[in-house]
Formats: C-alpha cells, sequence, structure tokens
C-alpha cells in the first residue's frame, strides 16, 4: 500500500478532518459551550465566521469541537476493536479445534446482527445504576467497540487459517520456531495488512454511527459539541434558519464519502492491475536498454 500514489483529492479530507481535529483548540475562536443571549440566531459575520445557533454559540468553534468529539471516540473504538478482533480471530484460526468453534460462535452471533442495534442495546444496559460512574460518552465508545470487533476477528481468522497452510510456516516449525516467533514475524503482519485497510474504510461508518447515537439522545451529552447532536438542535430551525442542519450536516457528509473514498483507494491498491500506458512504455524501454547493453558486453568481453 503505497500512500504517495493515491490522489490528494481523495486524501485531503480526511487528512483535514485528522489535522483540525488534533488542532481544534488553536482553531476556535469561541468557547463551544459559551452563550450570548445578545446574539442569538445571527448570521456569518467577523466575529462569528458560521453564524450562532439558538443559544447564541459560536457555530465555527462548535464544528470544529464536533471534529475534535468525533475524531476521538473514532480513534478509540477503531484502536480497541482491531486489538479485540485481531486477538479473538487469531486465536481462532491459530489454535483451532473446540476454541476455534466457540470463538467462531460468537463472531457469528455478533455478525448476525446490524453494529447500530448491538450498540443501542449495549447503551441501555449501560444506562443502569451500576454503570452510573461511566459518562455518557464513554458509555457510547464501549458499546461501539463491543459491536465492532466481529467483523475484524473473521478477517484475522480467515489470513491465519490461509498462511498457516503456506510452505514456510511448516518450514519455520521443522526450524524449531516457536509459536510466538511464528504468529509475531510472519502471520501478524499479513492480519493487520488487511485489517486496518478495512479500517480506514470503516472509519466513515463510524464517525456516521457516532453522529447517529448522538442524534438519537444516547452519545454524547451536552454541552459537548458534536454534529449529530448539532443536527437535532438544529431541526426546529430549518425553515427560519437552515445553516443550523446544513453546516453540520455537509461537515458530516464530507467526512464519511472522504474516509469510505480512501478506504476504497486503500483496497485497490492491493488488487494486481494490468501494466498499462506510460508505465508500460518505460519498462519496455528499460529492458529494451539492458538488452542492448547485454549485447554490447558480448561483443566486446
Amino acid at each position: 500500500m503505497q500512500i504517495g500514489k493515491l490522489p490528494w483529492a481523495i486524501l485531503a479530507p480526511a487528512i483535514i478532518f485528522v489535522l483540525i481535529g488534533v488542532f481544534a483548540p488553536l482553531l476556535m475562536t469561541h468557547d463551544t459551550a459559551h452563550q450570548d443571549y445578545g446574539a442569538l440566531l445571527q448570521g456569518p459575520s467577523l466575529s462569528h465566521w458560521l453564524g450562532t445557533d439558538y443559544l447564541g454559540r459560536d457555530m465555527w468553534s462548535r464544528i470544529i469541537g464536533g471534529a475534535r468529539t468525533s475524531l476521538v471516540a473514532m480513534v478509540f473504538v477503531l484502536a480497541a476493536a482491531l486489538f479485540m478482533g485481531v486477538v479473538i480471530g487469531s486465536l481462532a484460526g491459530y489454535i483451532g479445534g473446540a476454541t476455534e468453534l466457540v470463538l467462531i460462535s460468537a463472531i457469528d452471533i455478533m455478525l448476525a446482527l446490524p453494529s447500530l442495534i448491538i450498540a443501542l442495546a449495549l447503551i441501555g444496559v449501560f444506562s443502569g445504576e451500576n454503570f452510573a460512574w461511566i459518562s455518557d460518552y464513554w458509555k457510547m465508545i464501549l458499546a461501539l467497540t463491543v459491536a465492532w470487533w466481529a467483523n475484524y476477528a473473521r478477517m484475522s481468522r480467515a489470513v491465519v487459517v490461509s498462511e498457516l497452510q503456506q510452505p514456510y510456516i511448516e518450514a519455520a516449525r521443522v526450524m524449531g520456531a516457536s509459536h510466538l516467533w511464528i504468529f509475531t514475524r510472519h502471520i501478524l503482519p499479513h492480519v493487520l495488512g488487511l485489517v486496518v485497510v478495512y479500517a480506514s474504510a470503516d472509519a466513515g461508518a463510524l464517525v456516521l454511527a457516532i453522529a447517529t447515537l448522538s442524534f438519537l439522545g444516547l452519545g454524547v451529552a451536552p454541552p459537548t459539541p458534536e454534529w449529530g447532536q448539532m443536527l437535532v438542535d438544529g431541526m426546529s430551525y430549518i425553515e427560519e434558519y437552515p445553516s443550523l442542519v446544513i453546516i453540520p450536516g455537509f461537515a458530516l457528509t464530507l467526512v464519511v464519502v472522504s474516509f469510505n473514498l480512501m478506504g476504497e483507494a486503500f483496497a485497490l491498491q492491493k488488487v494486481p492491475r494490468a501494466v498499462r500506458g506510460n508505465f508500460l512504455r518505460k519498462r519496455k524501454a528499460e529492458r529494451a536498454g539492458e538488452e542492448i547493453a547485454r549485447a554490447s558486453v558480448e561483443a566486446h568481453p
């Protein structure tokens, strides 16, 4: 996977989203929770670049803060789900037998239901008194992690089973390599190479899931800025002030589409393509030059 060969039009929106999330405190011009009742529902101005909402809060700062909220949640969920999926899937594929049967059954059960339905059910469970010490934000992250790991486990198990059938694995065993050495040096890189590519495309769906849960009132709690929550807040004013819905909706759409396109581009990098065009002519010229040089050496030893 060579990032340098990907079109910048595909990479730029995702990279900008990440940079905005990282440097959000430097980009925000106002406190995202500050309410200015003297500036309710104002249009764009020098003091409020994207206007204000129904509580007089600066829309620009809340859009930037929402990017940071979504980025942090996305990173935590992807990292935890990848870890769980790779560990469980790799154990299932490497150990085999009854252990594989039990783990595969658990994976199939998780995959039988939509991830968002699982997350909604888990958030309902976490709403009990026993989990009152966990904030709504972290309940959402925990629920999405549990709902998201199964796909990575399935892919990891398939890669491990495929790699175990390769001759070099048997050769490593004959030479006395330990199971840990074989897995970490020969199998794990192949597993990560696949699931990370899939996760890059999955990031867009995860940002959308975070916004969906917040839209339903089950994710990020006010006054923390989040795009799904901003959509809910703006729905009551959509006829008079459509920008309250258009701005966060456009930001969410742009991020989801950009991550989907980036993941697809990464996946296509792994698909062998026919050699053609300028690259083919260049290779033919190089081979012709090698043949001429070889003939010259043979003629004048």
